[in-house]
């Protein structure tokens, strides 16, 4: 399935992680069931996920929706990457997530890359072990997230100051270039001969 981002009136996308069909045999032949994995987020460090049945598939995704805003929880951000590595793990599944300097995208499957998006991740390496089922890996990248921790939490709890990585400092370096630019362009609009 292609990506299925859908803007909601609260102002939170959900995308589609897969639709899934069963079959009970009955009497009078085989009667279908479906089920959905949906991730819902606001891209600035919120996610959920939901799983929803139905005898329908509309019904199943909508269902979704509303367990994965439901189970919206935020985690720590370092710019547009993670504060620091972690590997999460769920059934068979374990996904290993790295932080990434600005401009190396997202390098990780579909399952995977779905919940990062929401996330608001546009700068992280994955790499995924043992099963890749997409259920059960959406499963293990929340868990992986659920292990982050911020700057100025790990410092409380340790009791220590963190010198910054320099990942953390490529990060902070972004936008001043991005400022820097702008000024450049006011100026030479400015000396322009009118």
């Amino acid at each position: 399935m292609g990506k299925q981002y859908e803007e909601d009136r609260s102002g939170f996308d959900t995308n589609t992680v897969g639709v899934y069909r069963t079959a009970a045999t009955v009497k009078g032949g085989r009667r279908f069931s479906f089920s959905a994995m949906v991730v819902c987020g606001d891209r600035q460090g919120s996610v959920g996920l939901g799983y929803g049945k139905a005898n329908q598939v509309p019904n199943a995704i909508e269902k979704a929706q509303k367990k994965a805003k439901r189970a919206m929880r935020s985690f720590p951000l370092t710019g547009t990457t993670i504060p620091h590595e972690v590997t999460g793990k769920f059934g068979a599944c374990t996904v290993r997530l790295v932080p990434a300097s600005p401009g190396t995208g997202v390098i990780a499957g579909t399952a995977v890359r779905a919940v990062l998006d929401l996330f608001g991740v546009a700068d992280c390496l994955s790499k995924a072990y043992g099963s890749t089922n997409g259920k059960n890996l959406t499963k293990a990248v929340i868990d992986g997230l659920g292990q982050l921790r911020g700057r100025a939490e790990v410092q409380h709890l340790r009791k220590i100051t963190l010198d910054k990585t320099h990942i953390e400092e490529a990060h902070e370096a972004v936008p001043s270039v991005v400022e820097h630019v702008e000024t450049k362009e006011s100026t030479s609009t400015e000396d322009a001969p009118k």
